[in-house]
């Protein structure tokens, strides 16, 4: 017997150490942990158990029948993050750069199948150099088992991709598949092609950072809901982030007790919105004064900034946040913002997360390169998103809801519970300036002083229309609200559709608009 156990202590040895010493020591030269420190950090201490720690490739091409080193570049396994079970893998960049082949992709996929039989979230640290060449298809066949997986996965586990290196190519759409992506400033990479492609076939120069670094995805492309300054930081957030997320579609998020009063009023939010219109707020400073502690986890916070999403708590439940931003572009909607509304929607939809909405948008962004880039197309998609919604659903118009973004934001005719507006909320198919030089047309053209009149016309249109009371007496709203008394107001509302339920007519699924 103390053969065959030294012999296994031989090889939980061989298979801890990586690639070696020289290999773990570029790589903390670059500023990155190894796969292993990775997971130490991440889960809960001593509750990593490690799956196929032995497996090994079986490829023989290109010299890969003299290196067959153990695990295969991927640390997998399940361990626990605050008590609670989570499916892990980790890529090595230590080993054969951390490259996807045959025996890499099943792994994966075993974690996966684990997770999903098992209803825990996954979480997956990316870092490779991309498919393992010298396995030719059989590397392409394994990162489409793992595409095959995330998407059975989709609504179902909670899946969380953290990109800490390269991850190019075919790669990159394992976690463009799952619910949020983390990447690492300095050091993570996304992009289908690299620059010396890019070069090569478009004559453009760029940098491995210009073409697909974390800012580029965080800011412009929208595919990083998060970024973060290092690794250590990146595990934390990954950490918080699964403290509001249930383990399955199934389950209800985790309950947090909170000291929070649940009718705890706040008098600033009666003085928060300026009495000038045209004049922009911070919604952040709505929301905080809202949520439990003033706590609200942001996401994809620097793109499309017109349009506020996250995750909070009302009275210890979980609640996605969703409103516009004054503070720019007015709060207007656009394409961006209608595609990250409505991923988000959909996200909090499929797992049980209740939906509040803050509303103060003019309307969508007029111009030619909003119509021909599809804003019909990508507005539908936020209507889609909240008429398919049967999570609780509460909305609070704070001081603008015009025309078509009117009805988007969690309207009553979009099936929200409880619609309620603050006191100078304005509800009308444009606003009173618009309205008036449309209606008032031939009579400002007539009059001796036609400023004078436009603004007796426009004072006259927002008292008789453009205000909360006239939704309010066709039941559009259910109610009128102090800014003072929202918190308590929505968590009253939370409560009494604990219990709601929804019956939708059959189908195998619904065609949104993509």
């Amino acid at each position: 017997m103390s053969g065959t156990l030294e012999r296994l202590a031989i090889m939980e040895a061989q298979a801890r150490q990586g690639g070696g010493p020289e290999r773990i020591e570029r790589q903390h030269a670059r500023g990155k942990m190894t796969a292993r420190e990775r997971l130490e950090m991440l889960l809960d201490p001593g509750s990593f158990f490690e799956l196929d720690a032995f497996v090994t490739h079986r490829a023989t091409e290109f010299g890969l029948d003299r290196r067959r080193p153990l695990g295969d570049g991927v640390v997998t396994g399940w361990g626990e993050i605050d008590g609670r079970l989570v499916y892990v893998f980790a890529q090595d960049f230590t080993v054969l750069g951390g490259s996807v082949g045959e025996a890499h992709g099943r792994k994966i996929c075993k974690l996966l199948d684990l997770a999903l039989e098992n209803g825990a979230p996954v979480v997956g640290l990316n870092d490779s150099g991309g498919a393992r060449i010298q396995e030719g298809v059989d590397a392409l066949a394994a990162y489409a088992e793992i595409f095959y997986r995330n998407v059975l996965a989709s609504g179902v586990i909670p899946q969380i991709s953290v990109i800490m290196g390269p991850c190019a190519g075919g790669a990159v759409y394992s976690p463009a598949l799952t619910d949020f992506t983390v990447m690492v400033e300095g050091t993570a990479r996304m992009f289908i092609t690299g620059p010396d492609v890019v070069r090569a076939v478009t004559h453009e120069k760029v940098t491995p950072e210009e073409l697909g670094g974390a800012g580029v995805h965080h800011r412009v492309s929208g595919v990083a809901h998060f970024t973060t300054g290092g690794d250590a930081e990146a595990l934390a957030l990954v950490r918080h982030l699964l403290s509001y997320l249930p383990p399955n579609n199934a389950e209800d998020p985790p309950f947090l007790p909170s000291t929070d009063p649940p009718d705890r009023t706040d008098e600033e939010l009666d003085r928060l919105v300026p009495e000038d219109p045209a004049q922009g707020y911070d919604m952040r400073e709505v929301i905080r004064r809202v949520v439990d502690e003033g706590t609200f986890l942001e996401v994809q916070a620097d793109f499309a900034p017109n349009l506020l999403v996250g995750l909070g708590r009302l009275g210890g439940c979980v609640v996605g946040v969703v409103g516009q931003q004054p503070a720019v572009l007015a709060g207007v909607l656009d394409i961006d913002a209608a595609d990250k509304g409505a991923r988000f929607i959909r996200f909090c939809d499929c797992f049980n997360i209740p939906l509040i909405t803050f509303t103060d948008t003019p309307g969508f962004l007029p111009g030619v390169a909003q119509e021909h880039g599809g804003i019909i197309r990508h507005g539908a998609k936020m209507i889609y998103a909240y008429a398919e919604a049967t999570v609780p659903k509460l909305s609070v118009i704070t001081r603008k809801a015009y025309g078509g973004a009117y009805i988007v934001m969690s309207s009553k005719h979009l099936r929200g519970d409880v619609c309620l507006a603050w006191p100078g909320a304005e509800v009308a198919v444009m606003g009173p300036e618009g309205a008036v030089s449309v209606v008032f047309r031939r009579e400002l053209a007539e009059a001796q002083e036609p400023e004078a009149e436009r603004t007796r016309l426009v004072r006259e249109y927002r008292e008789q229309f453009a205000n909360p009371y006239v939704a309010a007496a066709r039941g559009y709203l259910d109610g009128v609200v102090r800014p003072s008394q929202t918190r308590p107001a929505l968590i009253r509302a939370l409560r009494m559709l604990r219990d709601k339920r929804v019956r939708r007519p059959p189908r195998k699924h619904g065609n949104i608009p993509l």
